[in-house]
């Protein structure tokens, strides 16, 4: 497109805005193709439609939307709570490119009631509304099965698939299935459950599963104290049956106020990419339904963007009629009859905490859920909660991790373990001989270490780490420093990781001078730097064993000059230990290795005794 064509196209949206009125309404763009690419409300169709055309736009996915509109329509209704439905409708319908996408949580089941003569109650992951009436979704499954549990314990809904009808059951066409024989059905197939009394029982589900349970304990009580009064025990124990049982019920599950009645709460949780909006209703005083809504976000939508078209997704599929709304923040939102809240303390902000740390909770399980089906969007996730919490250049994807093992200066070595990843690759893991330190100077041995690495890594062109982690506090960091920046003249970051006095990792070091990072001892990324850490001390540890244990299983034999490995062995196999050789007569050496050889050996031990 050139320049005077886009001239003209901004000139034609322009004077269509110039003509609309100023009502509310909603808003449809569309590209070259005739697509409706954007659905969007306003309280003032002029005002908002204008404010994407104005020079000053500063959102960048904003300006990629306005260049891809080539018309522009509207339809005007009488009032914003309209326009929100109508937005909500024609995004539904046309999907657009450029339209937040909600995932509607078509996998959740929900709870069937069916539109049998006999009905039954089950659940269902397939919403088909000729064949009943639909309760849910539920994203929390466990809450789905309990409801599912007190209702068959209490009325006992017919389990069986049998269509039956009202003709087969008068007519005698059934027999009862095993079901009724032990006692999960009262058998209303062959009448010995009254069709009024079943249907009694279908209709006070129906008030569980609306979240009416007060209602229902009430006329199970009505109906007990009834019964009683007729005289009718048995039947009167059976209804006290139920009503205990749902008392129990009601008492297992969250109960907020008594005085909080038909209210509805949202709250939000944003991701990069993904706004995770929970909804939860109470009715008398009691939770009857949570959810959360998952929101993929196209043009960085607001919060409050966001939490206005939960609120009609909300009101629609839940068929919700409550009057107030808690909220975290205030909406720019007017419905009929309804109050938005804001609550600052008192049980409807503890409802609020409750609704975002469920959004919190579902945020997490679908990242877990993602990372199994992808590990790699775990260690991007874990490196660049790094990367933000040292603000790094670059997200660490090689970290290599010193250490140093010695005793009293013996046998001095050092370690280095390198993480790709954000896991180990121990293929680039190095073992280090000290070379140039004399005695217990573990800053002067890993300052040698660090040197000699980098040093080679420049020499042989192999790619540098992106941050390197020091087994120590300050000062490890800071003889790391000097050998990288000050000698070698290399910009890589330094970390440090010290110990308490129980030895555990305890804090994360960052920065000169060093400052503690604070970071969370249960996260992911502390326990994999507590694993780096771990890592490089067994490596280090296992050298220096394999070191010490390599001197003390050296013979003094080996000490002997001008005798060899094969002459050692046929000794050691001939008198069994280097004692025996030590006190052996020279004929006896002799006949194990020969003369020149034995005379050797036993000058060897014979000299060193008299110099002793």
């Amino acid at each position: 497109m050139t320049k005077e064509e886009n001239e003209a196209r901004l000139e034609k949206l322009k004077a269509i805005v110039r003509a609309m009125p100023d009502k509310p309404g909603s808003y449809q763009y569309y590209d070259n193709e005739g697509t409706i690419i954007y659905v969007g409300k306003a309280k003032n169709l002029k005002n908002r439609v204008s404010s994407y055309f104005h020079t000053e736009v500063d959102r960048f996915k904003t300006k990629v939307l306005v260049s891809k509109i080539w018309d522009i329509s509207y339809t005007v209704v009488n009032t914003e709570e309209d326009a929100l439905l109508l937005e909500n409708a024609l995004i539904k319908k046309y999907n657009p490119r450029y339209n937040v996408l909600l995932k509607d949580g078509k996998t959740y089941p929900s709870i069937c009631v069916t539109k049998e003569y006999l009905p039954r109650i089950f659940s269902t992951r397939t919403i088909n509304k000729k064949w009943g009436t639909y309760y849910g979704p539920y994203s929390h499954i466990g809450s789905m099965h309990a409801v599912l549990e007190i209702i068959n314990k209490l009325y006992r809904p017919r389990p069986c698939r049998q269509p039956l009808t009202e003709e087969g059951v008068k007519s005698g066409k059934y027999q009862v299935c095993l079901d009724y024989h032990i006692k999960k059905c009262g058998g209303p197939c062959v009448s010995r459950q009254a069709w009024d009394d079943y249907q009694r029982n279908i209709q006070q589900a129906r008030e569980i599963l609306k979240g009416n349970t007060r209602q229902v304990e009430r006329e199970l009580e009505e109906q007990m104290q009834l019964l009683a009064e007729e005289l009718r025990f048995e039947e009167a124990e059976e209804v006290k049956r139920r009503y205990l049982l749902l008392e129990q019920f009601v008492a297992k599950s969250e109960v907020v106020s008594h005085t909080i009645d038909n209210v509805d709460v949202l709250t939000i949780t944003n991701d990069e990419k993904v706004a995770f909006v929970n909804y939860i209703h109470v009715s008398n005083g009691q939770i009857n339904q949570s959810f959360t809504f998952e929101y993929k976000k196209r043009l960085d939508e607001t919060d409050e963007e966001l939490l206005q078209l939960a609120i009609v997704e909300m009101r629609e599929r839940f068929k919700s009629n409550a009057k107030e709304i808690i909220l975290p923040q205030e909406v720019d939102i007017h419905l009929e009859g309804v109050t938005i809240t804001v609550p600052q303390r008192g049980d409807k902000k503890t409802l609020l905490e409750l609704s975002l740390m469920n959004g919190k909770q579902y945020k997490f399980d679908r990242m877990k859920q993602a990372e199994k089906l992808n590990p790699e969007q775990k260690q991007v996730r874990l490196m660049k909660e790094l990367q933000d919490l040292l603000h790094l250049p670059k997200m660490p994807y090689q970290i290599e991790c010193f250490d140093n093992s010695n005793i009293s200066g013996s046998d001095a070595v050092a370690a280095c373990v390198v993480f790709k990843k954000m896991k180990p690759s121990k293929q680039d893991y190095r073992r280090y001989n000290i070379k140039t330190v004399v005695g217990p100077d573990d800053y002067a041995s890993m300052k040698e270490v660090v040197y000699r690495r980098y040093h080679r890594l420049i020499e042989e062109e192999q790619p540098l780490p992106d941050l390197i982690v020091a087994d120590g506090g300050k000062g490890q960091m800071e003889v790391i420093r000097q050998a990288v920046q000050d000698e070698l003249g290399l910009d890589i970051p330094i970390a440090g990781l010290a110990k308490d006095d129980r030895h555990r990792t305890n804090e994360l070091l960052y920065g000169f001078p060093p400052r503690v990072i604070g970071m969370k001892d249960t996260s992911e990324l502390f326990r994999v730097l507590t694993h780096l850490q771990d890592e490089v001390h067994r490596f280090a540890i296992t050298f220096h064993r394999e070191k010490r244990s390599k001197h003390a299983l050296q013979s003094e034999l080996d000490n002997i000059k001008g005798i060899g490995p094969k002459t050692r062995d046929e000794l050691l196999k001939a008198l069994k230990s280097v004692k025996r050789i030590r006190e052996a007569e020279l004929p006896q050496l002799e006949s194990a290795i020969g003369k020149s050889k034995a005379q050797i050996v036993w000058q060897h031990f014979h000299n060193t005794e008299e110099n002793k």
